[in-house]
């Protein structure tokens, strides 16, 4: 998802497109994979005079219930990243950087078999680690 495609699912759910909010997306669009709220604090402070933790969490759950924003934990805390919905896919995620790597293999292909009888609503899976340049430093 991109900034227009996410500003679109807003206006269409009926939620204001404020300059914050547009603000809080632009930051996740150019970062490289998944970010904490904590992260996008100290964004945002380059910009505002002040910014609230519940603005912050208030719009990141939004975001996440919208789908425009994915979630994924990382040493104990919620991290964020733009949707990826141009095709099926999982992802390696960075422990140290957060950066992601697309992964195509899909593991449901194979739990499919073994899972007759049972309707499969959804699955997320994800391999966590240390990407090469973390594993260097």
């Amino acid at each position: 998802m991109n900034l227009q495609e996410a500003m679109v699912v807003l206006k269409d759910k009926g939620y204001k497109a404020t300059g914050k909010r547009k603000d809080i997306l632009e930051f996740f669009e150019d970062v490289d994979g998944y970010r904490s709220a904590k992260d996008l604090i100290s964004h945002l402070e380059k910009s505002f005079d002040s910014v609230s933790f519940d603005t912050i969490y208030r719009n990141l759950h939004l975001y996440h219930s919208l789908g425009i924003l994915e979630s994924t934990d990382l040493n104990g805390e919620k991290h964020f990243r733009l949707n990826c919905t141009h095709h099926h896919h999982h992802h390696f995620i960075c422990n140290e950087c957060g950066k992601t790597k697309e992964i195509e293999v899909c593991p449901m292909d194979s739990a499919e078999k073994s899972l007759t009888n049972y309707v499969i609503e959804d699955h997320k899976f994800e391999i966590y680690g240390l990407c090469p340049l973390c594993k260097g430093a």
